[in-house]
């Protein structure tokens, strides 16, 4: 269960650099005409990121791993930093359904949580 709720994540992080890069190459002048970003990539974004979290939430229930080498507390880690992330991206969805301005730093915040967490599960995994 914890290697698909990797590979999930996985995905979803695939899913989001895509959309960043989508989102950095968007003019800055375009306050009244901003191009749409491709909803449904970030619905299921958004949709892969909340189940790989509840993958990882159930594999975490399972036998302890990575006790010899000092890893036993990084699946904790990353899915507090995953749930953050899952936060922050609901403040982004909020805002985007509000027509407010773009919120360049919430997506870095974001961006930044989710990475943190993937690196960190990658360890969890790879050498636990």
């Amino acid at each position: 269960m914890l290697t698909a709720a990797f590979i999930v994540l996985g995905l979803a992080v695939l899913l989001g650099s895509t959309l960043a890069v989508l989102h950095l190459r968007m003019p800055t002048d375009a306050a009244a005409s901003w191009p749409a970003l491709p909803w449904p990539v970030a619905a299921v974004h958004g949709l892969l990121g909340i189940g790989g979290l509840a993958g990882l939430l159930v594999a975490l229930r399972g036998p302890p791993r990575g006790i010899a080498q000092g890893t036993a507390s990084f699946g904790a880690i990353a899915a507090a930093l995953f749930a953050l992330a899952a936060l922050a991206g609901g403040g982004i969805l909020a805002t985007h359904l509000r027509r407010k301005r773009r919120a360049g730093t919430l997506i870095g915040v974001h961006a930044a949580l989710a990475i943190s967490g993937f690196v960190i599960l990658a360890a969890y995994v790879l050498v636990g």
